[in-house]
């Protein structure tokens, strides 16, 4: 779906929160594909404050106050990080004249998200504190969270949905990507390896994220060290796996997830070593010996993941992801796969990576 501007009356929507002052602006922010979201900007006694506000996408969360409700409680669960502004009602949320959600968070100032890794200094604080945050969420007390995306890292889910939207061709665009399809036929057999350890119980579920990209985790602009992780509509049930594997993801990649230039597509070893000692830094405490054992694997598995699903989504007449030009979507895929075939030839490099930093 491309993007579109739609006018808000943002004086009237910000009354809903708790916060003090006129409102004087709000502005598009950030790069997510998902959510709309704006910098505002009230000022109370000749002082401006920033806040986020984001309005959720009601078509990829079909139910928004459970999402909230995993907010709301992992967020009071680790004070100090992202901070959610309750409404006036008491709600973590409020709807618009249009139904549609919005909540807001206070701005994290002189912190910075960045969509492309650029020394390793800024993966190892990014993995550390996901760790961190997968950490300090091993205590939340009951109930089970919510899952807002039933099977959102259900590695065979999402590969029978790939098969099912090549059966179906909807938008007559499966005669082009035949070497796409052909590359996730050929690696079928990789879907299957956490989801059966897991059912074994060698494998524990805990409370994760769910999409570790780099650019979720806010780094101090001074110190270079992790903020706040962000971008919680994902926290639910999982597998510590896909959080450090969506990580090697985002950050080992030398270019963009979106590369059309696929000869600039590699996984940087030293960002994969950075990653390596930052997240076992902070989570080697709580990780069993099975999940150690596949954090080489969980880069390459959720890279292809991510490959399948937008490959997906370009079937499917890019109904999921946001667009900014044609087939973005299969350029998408394509970057991710390159990098898969990138992650399957250092695997050996990987493997002695974590174990060096297990020592």
């Amino acid at each position: 779906m491309m993007i579109t501007e739609t006018r808000h009356d943002w004086a009237q929507l910000v009354t809903a929160f708790n916060l003090s002052g006129e409102f004087v602006e709000s502005v598009p922010y950030g790069s997510g594909h998902i959510n709309d979201t704006y910098a505002l900007t009230m000022q109370a006694d000749g002082r401006a404050t920033r806040y986020i506000l984001q309005r959720i996408n009601g078509h990829v969360f079909k139910d928004i106050p459970a999402l909230m409700d995993n907010i709301a409680r992992v967020t009071a669960h680790i004070p100090g990080g992202l901070t959610l502004i309750p409404c006036t009602d008491g709600l973590p949320f409020t709807r618009d004249t249009e139904a549609k959600y919005w909540r807001c968070y206070v701005f994290i100032e002189q912190a910075s998200t960045h969509d492309v890794i650029q020394h390793a200094g800024q993966a190892r604080a990014a993995a550390f504190s996901f760790g961190e945050f997968q950490g300090k969420l091993v205590d939340l007390p009951g109930p089970r969270l919510h899952e807002t995306i039933p099977n959102f890292h259900h590695t065979r889910s999402r590969f029978d949905t790939l098969q099912h939207a090549i059966a179906a061709d909807s938008h007559d665009r499966l005669a082009d990507i035949g070497a796409e399809v052909d590359f996730a036929n050929q690696r079928e057999v990789m879907v299957d390896r956490l989801i059966d350890r897991t059912a074994r119980g060698e494998i524990p579920e805990r409370i994760t994220h769910n999409d570790t990209k780099i650019n979720n985790v806010m780094l101090n602009d001074a110190t270079g060290e992790g903020e706040a992780v962000i971008d919680l509509d994902t926290v639910m049930p999982g597998l510590v796996l896909y959080d450090f594997g969506d990580m090697v993801r985002t950050a080992t990649n030398a270019a963009a997830e979106d590369e059309t230039d696929l000869s600039k597509v590699n996984a940087r070893m030293e960002i994969f070593d950075a990653l390596a000692e930052g997240y076992l830094a902070s989570a080697r405490s709580f990780l069993n010996p099975a999940e150690i054992e596949e954090l080489a694997f969980s880069g390459r598995l959720i890279t292809f993941e991510i490959g399948l699903r937008f490959l997906t989504d370009h079937l499917q007449g890019d109904v999921y992801f946001k667009t900014h030009r044609p087939h973005h979507n299969l350029e998408r895929a394509r970057c991710q796969f390159a990098l898969v075939k990138n992650l399957e030839e250092n695997d050996d490099t990987m493997q002695g990576i974590i174990a060096d930093r297990l020592k």
